[in-house]
């Protein structure tokens, strides 16, 4: 009964309202998205465009992850298809890939210019902090929604923690934690709603 209430009082989800703001909204996200974009996306379309819950970005993002490919394309993949059919998944790609391949075109030209000057050099490693920032931010963020997750705060936390050490500290290849624990994960969330 005290999921009721809470239903209710999250007001709904708003949708693109056209393809053009699918672009539009897609190319602004990934032109904020210096040093990865995962935080800049959490933030656009779950608390300012409110195109998805934040329960909904974390699922979503997670079937992003284990998909070959950038992560944020195949995020806007999935949530063009959702929204336009064919047309948005390409639309939301475009949005994402036509200006800033513009942009980094340019810049590669001007660092090709400037590599060898030791404060560009400096610069950039600064931004290496920044982004790291930017990333772990964004995953307390997520934290909250673990409340809802299947599996519960502990055991998420529990795998959590596993997938640090294990790619962080043990350095094992990213597809083999995705498929152990991310399985474990999928197994056991599977007999808890079961």
């Amino acid at each position: 009964m005290s999921a009721m209430p809470e239903a209710a009082a999250a007001p709904p989800l708003n949708r693109p309202r056209s393809l053009t703001d699918l672009f539009v909204s897609f190319t602004l996200l990934a032109l904020q998205g210096f040093g990865g974009v995962l935080a800049v996306v959490q933030r656009e379309l779950v608390e300012n465009k409110r195109w998805m819950s934040r329960e909904e970005f974390i699922e979503e993002w997670a079937v992003a992850q284990i998909m070959p490919g950038p992560n944020v394309i195949n995020l806007g993949i999935m949530f063009g298809a959702r929204h336009f059919g064919w047309r948005g998944a390409v639309t939301a790609v475009a949005g994402l890939i036509t200006f800033p391949l513009l942009l980094v075109l340019a810049l590669a030209l001007i660092y090709a210019e400037f590599a060898s000057n030791p404060h560009v050099a400096g610069a950039l490693r600064g931004m290496g902090a920044v982004a790291a920032g930017l990333i772990t931010a964004t995953g307390l963020k997520m934290i909250p929604a673990l409340k809802k997750n299947a599996m519960g705060v502990p055991l998420s936390a529990v795998l959590g923690v596993l997938s640090f050490i294990a790619i962080a500290w043990l350095k094992l290849p990213l597809a083999w934690v995705l498929i152990v624990l991310g399985g474990i994960g999928c197994v056991m969330a599977y007999r808890r709603l079961a």
